[in-house]
């Protein structure tokens, strides 16, 4: 079996985005998805709606929740983040009107 590692880094993306790898598929949250395609959070969360509503995908089998720990006004605050697979990472590509979500998907 070869192993191999492809990095993606298009030249638009200003900083690099890490990834979470698990059960064989890529996890981003809606954060990690805008900064990706270069869109607005508010947007990507509107395509990620539509995806489900559409019923392209199942938002149970793409969507995972992960809880975390972050400063808020110099406290920790624990939240649950949502994190969608590849599908739903390639479906909003396709929906995105952006020349990264183009790159993406090529």
């Amino acid at each position: 079996m070869n192993n191999e590692i492809i990095l993606y880094r298009p030249n638009e993306l200003a900083q690099h985005i890490e990834v979470k790898i698990d059960e064989e598929t890529v996890w981003l949250s809606l954060n990690q998805i805008a900064q990706l395609f270069g869109r607005d959070k508010s947007v990507i969360s509107r395509h990620l709606r539509n995806v489900f509503k559409d019923g392209e995908l199942s938002f149970e089998a793409t969507v995972a929740k992960n809880a975390t720990v972050q400063m808020e006004a110099g406290r920790e605050v624990k939240r649950e983040i949502e994190y969608y697979n590849l599908d739903a990472i390639l479906s909003v590509g396709y929906r995105v009107n952006s020349k990264q979500g183009t790159q993406f998907r090529i």
